[in-house]
């Protein structure tokens, strides 16, 4: 009788310790989820910014700029699209889907306003214009924390899908539907870097 109690002790002990174990890896992708959503709502902010700033500079080029109107026209599109595409990411992070809508609209955003500034400068008018000096270096500055909220982001997405895909964490993330989180890609190799602005 007693080895069956010892047994039943020993049974417990176990039983208790896998669920302990358990229970901190089903935390830790619960807290790798909660850092990549934290890091995604950093890059959330730093596009609205940069989404705010692309009305205002079309704004002052667009005195300058009468005969270019195809040009401010797609750069306002192109934003449309970025907030549009940024909306769908915010509600749903880490979504493989929403994230490569959101890189490719972000890469248009970003193409359109290398567009606008390359047109600006052949209109020293426009360059010397102290609203669009101060505009694009906000927008600089912007880009450059948009990069920065990017690689924080990628690096949780980085941490969250190891724990994920390791084991035991890939026996429990399968058990509770923890899905994979998309990386936030530029899908041009010259979107990797901030656009070029120069006046």
């Amino acid at each position: 009788m007693e080895l069956v109690i010892a047994l039943f002790c020993l049974i417990a002990v176990v039983a208790l310790a896998f669920a302990g174990y358990g229970v901190a890896v089903y935390n830790g992708l619960v807290t790798g989820r909660n850092g990549y959503r934290n890091a995604f709502a950093q890059i959330d902010v730093q596009l609205t910014r940069r989404h705010d700033l692309v009305p205002n500079l079309v704004e002052v080029a667009k005195g300058y700029l009468k005969h270019e109107r195809e040009t401010l026209e797609s750069v306002i599109a192109a934003r449309g699209g970025a907030v549009d595409a940024q909306a769908a990411a915010t509600g749903r992070p880490g979504d493989p889907a929403a994230m490569r809508q959101l890189a490719g609209a972000e890469n248009v955003l970003t193409q359109r306003l290398g567009r606008l500034f390359a047109l600006a400068e052949a209109y020293p008018d426009l360059k010397a214009n102290q609203n669009m000096m101060q505009l694009t270096e906000e927008l600089t500055s912007t880009e450059n924390r948009v990069a920065f909220a990017r690689q924080a982001y990628n690096d949780a997405v980085t941490a969250y899908n190891n724990k994920r895909e390791r084991f035991p964490g890939s026996v429990v993330a399968s058990m509770f539907s923890f899905g994979p989180a998309a990386p936030f890609e530029a899908e041009d190799p010259q979107q990797r870097q901030a656009p070029r602005v120069t006046f």
